[in-house]
């Protein structure tokens, strides 16, 4: 009879440099497609919306203010315009957002293999003792 395959157990351990890297990821796209950052982004002023001008007495449409840095303010205020000004931010940003997250990847997995041996020192020596044995480096 065979032996039936087991289930594959998830990891008891907590990888700072996963979380680093799950960081910049994200900071990648939120710079693309918002402007700021995912701290600027929650923390932003809501000042998205069209300005006004006078023109000859009569104040008319002016141009878009704030759309430069979208924050979850500019969303809940301004939920059409914020989304409109997102996803053209995501279409312009698409290649250099892509070459970023590429990059990204590339540097993470050659500096894991090239620090392998100092980064398990760091993490027997001092992240063990200090944090416990689910965080590793």
């Amino acid at each position: 009879m065979a032996k039936k395959k087991g289930r594959k157990r998830p990891r008891k351990t907590w990888s700072i440099l996963n979380a680093v890297e799950a960081w910049i990821y994200g900071e990648i796209l939120m710079q693309g497609s918002t402007g700021s950052s995912i701290l600027g982004f929650f923390s932003g002023a809501g000042d998205l919306g069209y300005g006004s001008e006078t023109i000859g007495g009569i104040t008319v449409q002016g141009p878009l203010q704030g759309a430069g840095q979208i924050s979850l303010a500019d969303v809940m205020q301004e939920p059409g315009l914020a989304i409109a000004t997102v996803s053209s931010n995501f279409k312009n940003n698409l290649l250099p957002m892509s070459l970023a997250a590429f990059t990204t990847s590339v540097t993470f997995r050659v500096g894991r293999r090239l620090l392998r041996r100092p980064l398990s020192s760091v993490t027997r020596n001092l992240i063990k003792p200090a944090l416990g044995p689910g965080v590793r480096l």
